[in-house]
């Protein structure tokens, strides 16, 4: 609650609500923490967003890319198959969306009655 307050949301209402909807889906519990927070509202609050920066550093480019498909899956998920709804949970646009399943080779099948898709990890 504190890093909420203290930040300064320069995008008003709007990057509030983006935020509140990244931390609800990227987050694995029944409350949001501060590790689910953006990294610029983390970093408000000084000690903890220091450690976040210096452990995602260390992090290798193939773990970044893995944690980025798995959420990408995950996000897809949550959205029954709704690409568009998918992006705006994840807060990109539905055509980077479309370049990252891609790049991830994540096929996307469309459910027999039409309506969904469900993401599926195609074989590599």
């Amino acid at each position: 609650m504190k890093s909420l307050l203290h930040y300064d949301w320069p995008g008003n209402v709007r990057e509030l609500e983006n935020c509140v909807a990244r931390a609800v889906t990227l987050g694995d519990g029944k409350t949001i923490d501060v590790a689910d927070l953006p990294p610029a509202i983390r970093s408000e609050q000084g000690d903890s967003g220091i450690a976040t920066s210096q452990d995602t550093s260390a992090m290798s480019t193939t773990a970044l890319a893995e944690m980025e498909r798995m959420t990408i899956l995950r996000v897809f998920e949550q959205a029954n198959g709704d690409k568009a709804l998918a992006g705006k949970m994840l807060g990109i646009s539905r055509a980077t969306l479309y370049r990252k399943l891609k790049r991830y080779n994540i096929a996307v099948k469309a459910d027999a009655a039409g309506g969904s898709a469900s993401p599926q990890t195609a074989p590599q």
